[in-house]
């Protein structure tokens, strides 16, 4: 990101307990967790989530805030210290003190994943995690017309938040690749944002290229746009470079984040 984001209210380092886990479709698990002390801000609100590592029967999470928890993280012995995720808020309710977390499930060929997966599949209520909000990403700063929303599976949250935190007379498309048509979910969309899921296809085993595809061939408003794009890295890097050679966007009007690459496992 060529940017900074919204921050943080209140960034403290959370320990949590697991409430409850739900597999919501078939490739995306729910895990809904106490979160005390969040304070949600809306939009793809997003934090960093500690989970244990296997056999750690205490979770050793940093007490400092800021950037100055990853030294302190550092600084713990690799045994000892805890998996460390980035995930955006799927749902925040205060009122009850709970706060929902989409795991998107990927699963290797013998049958094992990674420890976020791993945790999602395993999780029982009363486990416990660290959480640590960082603000949110999505931040327009021009007068726009409409907003242009690009993402994969691993962003669906994302958009989700945003499309809740849109005004209701918001215009915009927003292109939501996912793996199988029975993972599409239902949210609050405003009429004008025009929402297309794009089934990645049984023979594709790149997330991305599809939702990629999909913009590419796009009938998109020549007006003045805000671009969101987030999801694999390829699929963020290929569709702002799309809409600044090809459409003459200007570069300002477009934020990119690469939430993973495919083929490169997460240190």
């Amino acid at each position: 990101m060529g940017y900074k984001p919204r921050k943080p209210v209140d960034p403290r380092v959370l320990l949590v307990e697991v409430l409850r886990t739900e597999r919501v479709s078939p490739n995306v698990i729910r895990v809904t967790v106490g979160a005390e002390g969040f304070t949600p801000q809306g939009y793809d609100q997003w934090f960093r989530l500690f989970l244990p590592r296997q056999g750690q029967d205490h979770l050793r999470l940093p007490t400092r805030t800021s950037s100055l928890w990853y030294a302190q993280y550092l600084a713990t012995p690799k045994a000892q210290r805890p998996w460390v995720r980035t995930y955006t808020a799927r749902a925040v309710r205060p009122e009850t003190g709970e706060l929902d977390i989409d795991f998107v499930v990927h699963m290797e060929p013998d049958g094992t994943s990674g420890p976020a997966a791993t945790f999602a599949r395993t999780a029982r209520p009363g486990a416990r995690v660290g959480v640590l909000d960082q603000g949110v990403a999505y931040h327009p700063r021009h007068p726009h017309a409409w907003t242009l929303l690009v993402t994969d599976e691993t962003g669906m949250p994302a958009v989700a938040g945003i499309c809740a935190s849109l005004p209701d007379d918001a215009q915009g498309v927003a292109i939501v690749e996912i793996p199988a048509e029975a993972d599409r979910q239902d949210f609050r969309v405003p009429a004008g944002v025009d929402l297309r899921w794009v089934v990645r296809g049984p023979d594709e085993h790149v997330p991305g290229r599809a939702a990629l595809a999909a913009l590419r061939a796009a009938d998109l408003p020549a007006t003045p746009v805000y671009a969101f794009l987030a999801g694999e890295s390829s699929l963020a890097t290929g569709a702002r470079r799309h809409l600044v050679e090809d459409r003459k966007v200007p570069r300002q009007h477009v934020d990119f984040i690469g939430y993973w690459r495919h083929g490169h496992a997460q240190p």
